[in-house]
């Protein structure tokens, strides 16, 4: 099979993901390493718990020749990332609620791929739904995921064990949060420094 179809293919793959994402999250019945079923299960029935989902638009992640240029040309694409699982379980303590998230990935190599080492930006953000959200707290990770052949696919985990935030009140609340998992390259660009603004000249008297 060749690199291209091989690409296209997992492209396909990516599509189902994104079915079923949009579809029924399986955050409540599978688990990721170093998040466990059993000790999940017992937190969810103890704790209220937010439901996780990927924000719309970053399940996928495609970074080319020149990351800094925005989304590639198909054959310009070195690796693509997908997220492919999700877990978490919370805990609630003294008035704070603490939620273990295991995420799992998979990186490719597309078409202008081959070995090599990708940061790849994951970010996390627990949202109060409503008329106006809020962004109850937000993190960006870069996890480095190692390439070593020409045509590969390697998969990736992160676990977060201290998502902390006060439990709202009335706790009903918490039903209204959503912890939202995707990709956010633009997030993990550099920022360009500010320039110094210019000081005025002073006028001169005549």
């Amino acid at each position: 099979m060749s690199l291209l179809a091989a690409f296209a293919l997992a492209g396909c793959s990516v599509d189902s993901l994104k079915l079923n994402v949009l579809g029924i999250a399986p955050s409540k019945s599978k688990s990721v390493a170093g998040v466990n079923n059993a000790e999940m299960a017992a937190a969810e029935n103890d704790t209220p718990c937010p439901d996780v989902t990927v924000r719309t638009g970053a399940a996928t992640l495609m970074i080319g020749n020149k990351p800094t240029e925005g989304e590639p040309a198909p054959m310009d694409v070195r690796y693509q990332g997908t997220i492919i699982n999700y877990a978490r379980e919370c805990h609630l303590n003294a008035g704070l609620l603490t939620i273990k998230l295991g995420v799992e990935g998979r990186v490719i190599t597309g078409p202008a791929g081959g070995p090599g080492t990708v940061n790849v930006p994951l970010r996390v953000a627990v949202v109060h739904e409503g008329v106006n959200p809020t962004t109850i707290t937000t993190k960006l990770t870069m996890i480095p995921v190692t390439v070593t052949n020409a045509v590969d696919r390697v998969t990736f985990t992160h676990v977060d064990p201290d998502i902390t935030f006060p439990m709202p009140q009335p706790a009903s609340q918490i039903y209204s949060y959503v912890i939202y998992v995707g990709f956010d390259p633009v997030g993990a660009q550099p920022q360009k420094p500010k320039k110094p603004a210019r000081k005025a000249r002073p006028k001169l008297k005549h």
